[in-house]
């Protein structure tokens, strides 16, 4: 129920108004004067205030500035004799949804009071969206405690609040949009849009039109102007995926915009002005296809303000544990028929841990939504783990550093080194932990660990 708070100094409007719009369903409060109706406004969660133009103490205009003041987006309406329209033009101007005249149209004041407090409605949902996307983006959401995404998190913060452009490079499933946003929805530029484009989804005549928008007519099928993301995104971000795989026609064109911040449509001859700060990500080494001569080099140092590389899973294995039980919070609500999934057991982890993870945190994901639903314990083990992944996973032999000629003794004592350093990370060097994961006594781990001159931190 919509909540409406109305402001008299005459008990008579007070009670007639409150009978009219309890009538339609309103919840409604009154007050006999402005700094009344400041008190309650600041206990009561309103939807509308009704007020009156002329009061002692504090009239209407002095009240529509502190509401405005506090709670620009709560819609004002007020109410005044013909003497005083010239007061209440004055308070739309500084804000007041509109005015009506007393004695009012009692059908006219709903009218009113109804597409108010819609527009409200929109504004409000518009307002929880938005901070729903905005704490999904912000550091925190960000999962990771090794010291490449600690010195990442250092980075986008100091960042985020300059006009800097930003490249960001990292492997397929990195998880590079994810900080382009964090970047976005962390700087002065928030409230406006954040448009993202990929640059490898699309051919360069169907890219350029995505990306500068055309005019009407410009080519087969061109039936109407249309506005591409550089002018969406006024104001705001445009962030482009991919960035590698631009043409050398539009890396011509990008590097324009960044220069001058000017284009035209495709088809076009008016020059169009855009205010946006770029983000750029890739998956390929761009400063090696900059020597290779397939991208520009006056280009790449446009877009390499800031470079920000984010690491493949297998180099942030510490963080693969606080990814996994992210990911399990994340689904958890999928599980409508059984109790919720809460961890994974100790093979599970040891298995996650040891994989090279080639589709990063993207492939470890998906890994976890698909066992998420069918799983039918509260911890997943590695039955559960899909067929596929598990082939994946066991048809990887890892030889690396074991020379070619190397003796069986040897490369299992290689081997034996090899799973006790991992069981001391996993740990976090306690050996109790490190023990168990190993299924040795701790007397027997310690051993171990003097035998290999390991250090334990």
């Amino acid at each position: 129920m919509e909540t409406i708070l109305i402001v008299d100094d005459e008990k008579n409007y007070l009670t007639i108004l409150s009978a009219l719009l309890e009538d339609e369903g309103f919840e409604v409060l009154t007050a006999p004067g402005g700094a009344e109706a400041l008190e309650v406004h600041k206990s009561s969660d309103l939807d509308l205030i009704l007020t009156d133009m002329k009061m002692p103490k504090m009239d209407g205009i002095e009240l529509l500035e502190n509401i405005k003041e506090n709670d620009p987006d709560l819609p004002v309406i007020m109410m005044t004799a013909h003497g005083t329209v010239d007061k209440a033009v004055e308070a739309m101007q500084k804000g007041a949804y509109t005015y009506v005249l007393k004695p009012f149209d009692n059908e006219r004041l709903i009218i009113f009071v109804k597409k108010a407090i819609s527009m409200y409605q929109v504004v409000k949902e518009n307002r929880r969206l938005r901070d729903a996307v905005e704490s999904q983006y912000r550091f925190g959401n960000i999962i990771g405690k090794s010291k490449k995404m600690r010195d990442i998190f250092d980075t986008i913060q100091k960042v985020a609040p300059s006009g800097a452009t930003v490249l960001i490079e990292g492997e397929s499933g990195t998880g590079k949009e994810l900080v382009a946003r964090s970047i976005h929805f962390n700087g002065p530029r928030r409230e406006k849009p954040f448009v993202a484009v990929n640059c490898s989804a699309l051919a360069e005549n169907l890219l350029e039109s995505e990306l500068f928008g055309h005019e009407r007519g410009a080519f087969t099928g061109a039936v109407a102007t249309k506005k591409g993301r550089f002018e969406l995104a006024d104001g705001g971000t445009l962030f482009l995926d991919e960035i590698g795989e631009l043409s050398p026609n539009l890396q011509v064109k990008l590097l324009r915009v960044l220069q001058e911040k000017v284009f035209e449509r495709v088809g076009g001859v008016r020059t169009i002005s855009v205010d946006i700060r770029i983000l750029a990500a890739t998956n390929k080494d761009l400063q090696q296809e900059m020597q290779d001569g397939r991208f520009r080099e006056d280009l790449y140092y446009r877009l390499n303000v800031v470079h920000i590389a984010l690491p493949p899973l297998k180099e942030r294995q510490e963080d693969i544990r606080l990814l996994v039980n992210h990911f399990i919070k994340k689904y958890a609500s999928e599980r409508k028929s059984a109790a919720p999934v809460t961890g994974v057991d100790q093979e599970v982890d040891r298995l996650f841990y040891d994989y090279n993870w080639p589709g990063n945190i993207r492939e470890l994901e998906n890994v976890i939504e698909r066992v998420m639903i069918p799983c039918p314990g509260e911890i997943m083990r590695v039955s559960d783990l899909p067929k596929g992944f598990k082939d994946n996973v066991y048809n990887t032999l890892h030889l690396e550093g074991i020379p070619a000629d190397a003796k069986l003794y040897d490369t299992l004592a290689m081997i034996e080194k090899a799973l006790i350093e991992r069981a001391l990370k996993m740990s976090n060097n306690v050996q109790s932990h490190a023990a168990a994961l190993l299924g040795i006594g701790k007397s027997g781990l310690n051993q171990k660990i003097k035998k290999y001159n390991l250090e334990v931190g």
